[in-house]
């Protein structure tokens, strides 16, 4: 289950793709999580993803 508070959201999210995931694709894929919906989670928060970083940034 995710986290519903969009910053710990985001921390979570960026140690899940730092630690274990080679991507945001491959980390919604495994996790099950609809990549649309938590990246407008957390565009509301002013962050994107950067896929040259692998993070939201």
């Amino acid at each position: 289950m995710l986290p519903k508070d969009p910053v710990i959201l985001l921390s979570y999210v960026n140690t899940k793709l730092r630690d274990a995931y080679p991507s945001l694709d491959s980390l919604c894929r495994s996790l099950d999580i609809d990549r649309a919906s938590l990246t407008e989670t957390l565009r509301a928060i002013n962050y994107t993803y950067d896929a040259s970083h692998n993070q939201f940034v």
